[in-house]
């Protein structure tokens, strides 16, 4: 027998058998499906597809929030970590710097991508705008573009209406319609935003205080009479931001169980997690949220 055939063979079939046991492991921990083997075949929906990460650079938050060690996550750490396969890109601090392509690369895997065209803060330049808008060109998961923290005190915004009618226009890249989505807070809802809604495809709803998650059902109410046409994703917070301490267990159990009931009642088209940035500290909100992804995030979007 020729040993060298032999000895390649079976190193093509171990080869074979870790390229196969890796993009499914990947897969699984994405929140994925394998190619099918049936064309056009349509699989069902789960809980899954619709959960996001929303992600900065590793470390973006280890000063001013009072958490108990410094994070050293990535983004696609984060989304790995939780088993979700869509992530949202925030520019913190002008990280990550230009180009972005080494970035996005590494955000392949994940089913979809929405990369920040108005960073944390509130952060935006003409030059950002138009390094994210020519990154979609070349990563056909990023889906869409969103603007954090984009809203002022009074209801203006970090661009005009007429601003954002203009940026609207530029949203269609290599023939394909990316959606634009906005970060509004529970607390701006009284504000006169209106007008810069008409231009937004999506708007992602937040509670920055933890006390403040006792009334959400009575504010997203208030947010669809406000949107009622708008596409919702419900912002959920691992860590109590707004009083720099840990989010009460059964503060975080209300937002993913309601959240959770209105996504399957079409109220919402999504639930984001934040964020990588508090992934690795052993915390119990994150830990649990965790396991409760894991138990729900297979099953039917509809029941």
């Amino acid at each position: 027998m020729d040993t060298t055939s032999k000895k390649t063979t079976s190193t093509d079939s171990r080869r074979r058998f870790l390229t196969t046991t890796s993009a499914a492991a990947a897969a699984y921990a994405f929140g994925g499906n394998l190619p099918s083997s049936g064309a056009g075949e349509q699989q069902q929906p789960t809980v899954r597809d619709r959960l996001w990460i929303f992600a900065c650079v590793a470390g973006a938050d280890n000063e001013g929030w009072n958490l108990p060690r410094p994070s050293r996550m990535t983004p696609a750490e984060g989304a790995y970590y939780l088993g979700v396969p869509n992530l949202l890109m925030i520019r913190w601090q002008n990280q990550p710097p230009m180009p972005f392509d080494q970035y996005a690369i590494a955000l392949r895997p994940l089913k979809r991508v929405v990369w920040s065209l108005v960073g944390s803060g509130g952060k935006t330049g003409d030059e950002e705008r138009k390094a994210a808008l020519e990154l979609a060109a070349r990563f056909p998961n990023i889906v869409g573009f969103i603007m954090d923290d984009f809203f002022h005190r009074d209801g203006s915004g970090q661009l005009s209406p007429e601003e954002l009618k203009d940026l609207r226009s530029q949203l269609t890249i290599a023939g394909r319609k990316r959606d634009l989505y906005v970060v509004l807070y529970s607390r701006q809802l009284e504000a006169p935003v209106e007008k810069h809604l008409a231009h937004c495809d999506k708007i992602t709803f937040w509670t920055w205080r933890s006390e403040e998650i006792e009334k959400l059902e009575q504010n997203f109410q208030r947010l669809e009479q406000l949107a009622p046409d708008h596409g919702k994703l419900l912002g959920c917070y691992m860590w109590d931001f707004g009083n720099k301490g840990p989010m009460p267990l059964d503060r975080m159990k209300k937002q993913c169980e309601l959240g959770l009931r209105w996504l399957r009642q079409g109220r919402i088209e999504g639930m984001i997690f934040l964020a990588n940035t508090v992934c690795d500290l052993d915390l119990e909100a994150v830990e649990w949220t965790r396991k409760w992804i894991a138990e729900v995030g297979d099953s039917p979007l509809r029941e």
